[in-house]
């Protein structure tokens, strides 16, 4: 097969694939995850069923690629709040804790949140987490009396309870809480 040609069916494929996981989102957040067909993705995605069914077997297949995609929106956004900051540390932290913030729980993140994407997704944010107290610590901003995996593990589950945050205040309270905690003492 041509190049071009190859090229042109992996666009389009990932277009299908694409808007398949955009209606369903959409679908989710007006109707519910029980309000949520294949037949009614197919229909709002514009393509037949049949061809749904070649990209996905079934809604919680279209789910967890949706996640997995939200997740790595997450961890390519965390990723560039490293990059631009003066003090990495605390600004990633407060993205993450302001992540989990808008995150409510609820029936689709109970399923989506037992996909194996989020051992990945969490190895990876607990590895960005972990260097970044590594550089702390050799810059004198963190302590040194705790390994730096346990710091990471530390601040990422405490910032875990800004999903139950009242307000943006109070998550901004949690991550100064967070970073006293890991600051070096006198």
């Amino acid at each position: 097969m041509p190049r071009l040609w190859s090229e042109t069916i992996d666009a389009h494929r990932r277009t299908v694939r694409d808007a398949t996981i955009d209606a369903t989102a959409a679908l989710v957040a007006e109707h519910g995850l029980s309000g949520v067909t294949m037949s009614r993705i197919a229909q709002e995605t514009g393509i037949g069923r049949a061809t749904l069914y070649k990209y996905f077997p079934d809604v919680d297949a279209i789910l967890f690629a949706w996640h997995e995609r939200q997740v790595h929106r997450h961890l390519v956004h965390l990723a560039a709040v490293r990059d631009e900051a003066d003090d990495p540390l605390p600004a990633v932290l407060a993205a993450w804790a302001e992540i989990q913030h808008r995150h409510r729980r609820g029936p689709l993140e109970a399923l989506v949140h037992a996909g194996e994407h989020m051992a990945h997704g969490r190895q990876v944010l607990n590895d960005l987490v972990r260097d970044l107290v590594s550089d702390g610590v050799e810059a004198g901003r963190v302590r040194d009396d705790v390994p730096p995996a346990e710091l990471a593990a530390f601040c990422l589950h405490a910032l875990e309870a800004a999903v139950d945050a009242p307000t943006r205040a109070a998550v901004g309270r949690l991550v100064d809480l967070t970073m006293a905690a890991v600051r070096p003492g006198d």
